[in-house]
Formats: C-alpha cells, sequence, structure tokens
C-alpha cells in the first residue's frame, strides 16, 4: 500500500481524530452541560469508546475550563495553525489578515475582546471561516494558562504550527506605574512576562507533535536596541541593568522597574522589548537543536499610526506619522507591516532560527535620499528587502539573557523541560 499522503487523506484523518476528541469531551461533561454542548457538536451526545482514552483529563482541567464550540481541526481543516496575540487590532490584525488571505493559515486569535475580534475581522473582510477568537489576557497569568487549556481543547491532536507574540501595551503617560493581577508593572507583565509563560506553555506541545516547520515569533523592536537611530538616541534608553527589580526581596512584585529604579512608563516598554529579544535569543540556543523550531524576531518598522500609541496626546498622534514619513523615512503603513510580520512566519528565508529580522537598512541611520529611486531609505522604513539585523550588546549578552531567563521563569511560576535546558 502506498505511503503517499494526499490532501484527501489528511483531511479524513484530521476530520476522524477531530470527531473522536469531540465525542470524547461530551461523554465527560455533566448532563446538562452536555445537552448544551450537543447542538455545536458533529457527534451530539453519542459515546465514542476510542475517544474515551483521547479525553482523559478533561475532568481535571481548571476551573471555569471552556470548551470550545467546535474543534480547530474540524474548522480549520489541512491548514496549518497559526496563534496571534493581539489579533484585534494593529501588527497582529493586519498580520492575521495577511496569512487568512493565503489560504495556507488558520488564525487562533488570542485576544482581550473576542466580540472586538469578530467585528474587526468582519471590517477587515476576514471570513469566520479563517479565524476563531479565543480569550487571553496577558496581563494575568491564570489567564494565559486557560488560553492554553482552551487552545490544546480546540485544536485536539494536532499540532500547532506557529506562535506569534505580537500584543503589547505602551504606556508613557502613566505618572505612577499600574500592576498587573499577579502584581507585576503592566508594560512588563503584557509585553513579556505573559509571552514568557505562553512560550513555556506551548512550545513543548509544538515540540512533541513535531510540526512541520513550526515557528515561534516574538516581535522586537528599535527602542530596545541602542545601537539604532530610535534606541539609541532617544531617551530614555532601555536598561535593564542587572535585574536589581526582580531579584530583589519582593521577587518583582509591585517594582515599578526591572532596574529596580523609579518608575519611567517609556522605558518599560523598553526594557520589555529587551527581554522579548533575549528570549528569542534563549529559546534558540535552549530550544532549536531539540525541536527543529524556528525562534525569530523582528522589527516590523516604524508603524506611527500603530494603536499602540493610543495613550499619546491628540498632537503627536497626528504629527509623527507625518515627521516619520516626511522627515526621517522610518514610516512604516499598517498593511506593510502585518506583510513583513507574516514574511517571518512563513517565508523560506525566514526558516533559519536564532535570526532578528528587519528590512530597509534596520533604522541604524537617519534616512538619506538614493539618487537611482528619489526615495528615502536607510531608516527601516516602507520598502527594501528583508535582511538578519544585529542588535545591541545588552542585548546579546549572554550572562544576561541566562539571568532573565532563570528571573522569569521564577516570577511566572514555570518549569523547562530538562531535556530542553541544556545550554548550547
Amino acid at each position: 500500500q502506498s505511503q503517499t499522503s494526499t490532501p484527501m487523506m489528511r483531511s479524513l484523518s484530521v476530520l476522524t481524530a477531530s470527531l473522536a476528541v469531540t465525542a470524547g469531551f461530551q461523554t465527560s461533561l455533566a448532563p446538562r452541560t452536555r445537552a448544551a454542548h450537543s447542538a455545536y457538536s458533529p457527534l451530539g451526545g453519542r459515546q465514542n469508546t476510542v475517544a474515551l482514552s483521547m479525553a482523559q483529563g478533561v475532568e481535571s482541567m481548571p476551573k471555569g475550563f471552556t470548551i470550545p464550540p467546535i474543534l480547530g481541526a474540524l474548522k480549520a481543516g489541512t491548514k496549518k495553525l497559526c496563534v496571534i496575540t493581539g489579533a484585534s487590532s494593529g501588527l497582529g490584525l493586519q498580520t492575521a489578515k495577511v496569512l487568512a488571505a493565503s489560504g495556507d493559515y488558520f488564525i487562533i486569535a488570542a485576544v482581550r475582546d473576542t466580540d472586538k475580534m469578530k467585528s474587526e475581522a468582519e471590517r477587515m473582510g476576514i471570513p469566520a471561516s479563517c479565524y476563531y477568537a479565543m480569550d487571553c489576557e496577558l496581563s494575568d497569568l491564570q489567564s494565559v494558562r486557560k488560553f492554553t487549556d482552551n487552545l490544546k481543547a480546540f485544536k485536539g491532536p494536532r499540532a500547532l504550527d506557529v506562535l506569534v507574540c505580537n500584543a503589547a501595551v505602551y504606556l508613557p503617560k502613566d505618572p505612577e506605574p499600574r500592576y498587573s493581577a499577579d502584581g507585576y508593572e503592566m508594560s512588563m507583565a503584557v509585553n513579556h512576562l505573559g509571552h514568557f509563560l505562553l512560550c513555556n506553555l506551548v512550545v513543548e506541545d509544538m515540540a512533541k507533535n513535531k510540526a512541520k516547520d513550526a515557528r515561534v515569533v516574538i516581535v522586537g523592536s528599535i527602542t530596545g536596541n541602542s545601537n539604532t537611530v530610535g534606541g539609541g538616541l532617544v531617551y530614555p534608553r532601555a536598561d535593564v541593568a542587572e535585574f536589581q527589580g526582580w531579584a530583589g526581596p519582593e521577587g518583582g512584585k509591585n517594582v515599578p522597574m526591572v532596574d529596580g529604579k523609579a518608575f519611567f512608563g517609556a522605558k518599560a516598554y523598553k526594557d520589555a522589548k529587551v527581554c522579548n529579544m533575549m528570549t528569542v535569543a534563549e529559546l534558540h540556543r535552549r530550544y532549536h537543536d531539540d525541536t527543529g523550531i524556528t525562534f525569530s524576531s523582528l522589527y516590523p518598522g516604524c508603524i506611527a499610526e500603530t494603536p499602540l500609541f493610543r495613550e499619546k496626546r491628540q498632537w503627536f498622534r497626528k504629527g509623527f506619522p507625518l515627521f516619520m514619513k516626511y522627515v526621517t523615512g522610518g514610516y512604516v503603513s499598517m498593511p506593510e507591516s502585518g506583510e513583513r510580520l507574516a514574511q517571518v512566519v512563513t517565508d523560506p528565508i525566514c526558516s533559519k532560527s536564532g535570526v532578528y529580522w528587519s528590512w530597509n537598512g534596520g533604522a541604524k541611520t537617519v534616512a538619506y535620499v538614493n539618487p537611482l529611486t528619489n526615495k528615502l531609505e536607510g531608516a527601516g522604513g516602507s520598502g527594501g528587502e528583508i535582511f538578519e539585523n544585529d542588535q545591541s550588546t545588552q542585548v546579546t549578552d549572554l550572562a544576561k539573557q541566562s539571568l532573565m531567563w532563570d528571573l522569569s521563569s521564577k516570577l511566572v511560576g514555570c518549569e523547562w523541560p530538562e531535556a530542553y535546558s541544556k545550554k548550547k
């Protein structure tokens, strides 16, 4: 018998496995819940003895666990499964649109507001058959854990192919720090710690299921790299120092800044981005050789109209895009930024792990006019080809990367499998 896997055979195997898992969930539900859930289930309330073994452990799920109305393996068919955090606005939404339009990816939108995601997807023309919106509040570590439980139930035995850690908050106007549900400064909690835990909970599953060309992408920023104009010349500079704020007796809780100093909202964002890029470096060093997963970061360009600037004053939101477009040359439109992030997810060139990707000069210089094109170039703005960029010495400091890893693991309460903890 031929061992060749045709699209039809793959679809049938996915369908069979998904139906079995669905049936298994049915038999484990309380009667009232089972009756309500049967309206969404292809098998109604019928039991399946094969599926029972696949559904073991459902009853031990955390309190408040909810079973999605339909398993992702059914809805997605043979498309690759891609989680995008912060997919309901800005860069995440644009990336979801590009990937969905390709026809190769089914998007699992990890968002705070699922109704908003549905509304924005409709506005952007993303078909309902191409995505599923799932609750995930990155500032609440319990919510992150619940999301991963729901994700596993949703996808069934299938592998997750791509994780895109994109969501972020920027709070430059705050005179005093906000703290997360777990007691951590909000910028660091959302931008770094929530994503750090998410990677911990998802990567092992990706490795076990051996998805082909699996990728984890964490969005970086020039603001966390002091070897760029935006990161080196624009005050304040990112500086995690020796992570004194996390290493102290408070264990990072109710501590305004990672370096142990007074709160500075704009710097808190930049420090979190340093941690994001360090996380990619450590994941690559510890995991890539064992798992084959590609770990990447990128700077998508200055998205001057991003909702990330919603905390800025009105004059800034109006003037900044014009300044970046006509003065510095660093401007990138929302649609182009989505295309750039999608490229890191899909392009064979970007299958190289441990890379920080950039375009058009990577914003290391002020823009100059190319006499051949009569366009501004070199500032990381619109156009240009993708290339492997380098990062600041702070980001690439191996001792600091390792310290960040150990302290972050302690703060979020996670452990990494021994097989993947060997330092290469």
